[in-house]
């Protein structure tokens, strides 16, 4: 006899209550009662305020309540739920998931010294995995330098998360894995039998003329098109339209086309970085990742129209990859410089998800970095928000 197909279900809550182990209650209730009765096979919970000063109080209700197969999550600076974005004081969104036919292993990653560098222990193997969480405490784990070996070891999987942005007023790491609270590390989540469609948006519209790096070193640009960099560079500026002037006054970016190998290019296969300087003796432009000769750059400029713009687009998209079928849901991890301060509005982030994705409940944090694939490779980004959308 065929076994019948288990979708996959998820529920979330937010709680905004200043005790928190009320908090807590309501939060992990709510998310219970959408689960429907099916089993919780995974929390993953952001916990912001009051909550970091009594972390072990907030995961012992957490648990009583959901009593979840794996758990992972992390302090925040704020956290999102729904339709709703709350960016300072005390709040927790959980989020929980009943995975069907699928399956998650939690983990507790750290990088050990050893001679000459450093050794990746606790991570288990990610080849052929479904999907990957993976939230970091930016103070003990190396994020950019382990995204670059994951990028060479394991491509193509969809890894996104975030990192941690608030930590314990005693000044230790918030990490929560299954019933602990850890200091150091990365927690994170390899995900099975589930389907996963990873969604990144840099908020970055590209503006003026695609162009071919033809010398460059390390993170140097020393030739643009054949002219020397900062030479170039002016005058693609000078041809932009006023519009454009406008927009790249307010921050110039530059985008970078991470797979050669791409006949077309758009917006989503940008690397966007920013200028980190240039020397106008030499006629040479730095910016903020390494790059090579042959890769094809554009201008970017970044405000909250342009972001807008590409959060839907991108969402769009996913959205189409499903057949126009809501979610299971998703997790959000959005930049800490977006919120108000990007976009002038609370709730930008969270409504828009919610909006695109059909209401399909959504949960997530305000992150101090945000993880997430560009052309196949895995990247640390800012002003980004990242989203995992989970399929039914």
């Amino acid at each position: 006899m065929c076994k019948a197909h288990m979708s996959v279900r998820i529920g979330t809550g937010l709680s905004t209550l200043s005790d928190p182990s009320a908090g807590a209650a309501e939060a992990a209730a709510t998310a219970r009662d959408a689960l429907g009765g099916a089993p919780c096979d995974l929390v993953v919970m952001f916990a912001s305020g009051a909550h970091l000063a009594a972390p072990d109080a907030t995961l012992e209700v957490v648990h009583e309540l959901l009593a979840p197969d794996q758990l992972v999550g992390c302090g925040a600076g704020g956290v999102l739920g729904r339709t709703r974005e709350v960016e300072d004081g005390t709040g927790i969104s959980i989020w929980a998931a009943s995975l069907g036919d699928g399956w998650a292993r939690a983990f507790h990653a750290t990088v050990e010294p050893v001679e000459g560098g450093g050794a990746l222990a606790g991570m288990p193997d990610l080849e052929g995995a479904a999907g990957v969480i993976l939230l970091a405490d930016p103070y003990s784990f190396p994020t950019d330098p382990v995204l670059r070996f994951l990028s060479d070891m394991v491509p193509m999987v969809p890894l996104l998360g975030g990192l941690a942005s608030a930590r314990t007023p005693e000044g230790t790491g918030a990490l929560f894995y299954g019933d602990e609270v850890l200091g150091e590390g990365a927690v994170g989540v390899r995900f099975d039998g589930v389907e996963v469609l990873p969604c990144v948006s840099q908020g970055a519209a590209p503006v003026g003329p695609e162009l071919t790096i033809t010398a460059a070193e390390g993170n140097v640009i020393s030739e643009l098109a054949g002219r020397p960099a900062l030479e170039k560079l002016r005058e693609t500026i000078e041809g932009l339209s006023e519009t454009e002037k406008r927009l790249v006054a307010g921050g110039l970016l530059m985008g970078i086309v991470v797979d050669a190998n791409k006949p077309d290019y758009v917006r989503g296969d940008f690397l966007v970085r920013g200028l980190a300087g240039a020397d106008p003796q030499a006629g040479t432009i730095a910016v903020g990742t390494d790059v090579r000769p042959g890769q094809v750059i554009r201008l970017h400029a970044r405000d909250a129209d342009s972001a807008d713009r590409d959060l839907v687009e991108e969402l769009d998209l996913r959205m189409e990859a499903l057949g126009g079928r809501p979610p299971a849901g998703a997790l959000v991890f959005a930049c800490n410089g977006r919120g108000r301060g990007l976009f002038g509005a609370a709730d930008h982030d969270a409504a828009t998800v919610s909006r695109v994705l059909r209401s399909a409940p959504a949960a997530g944090f305000f992150a101090a970095g945000e993880i997430g694939p560009v052309g196949g490779e895995y990247f640390l980004h800012a002003f980004t928000a990242t989203v995992a959308v989970f399929a039914e």
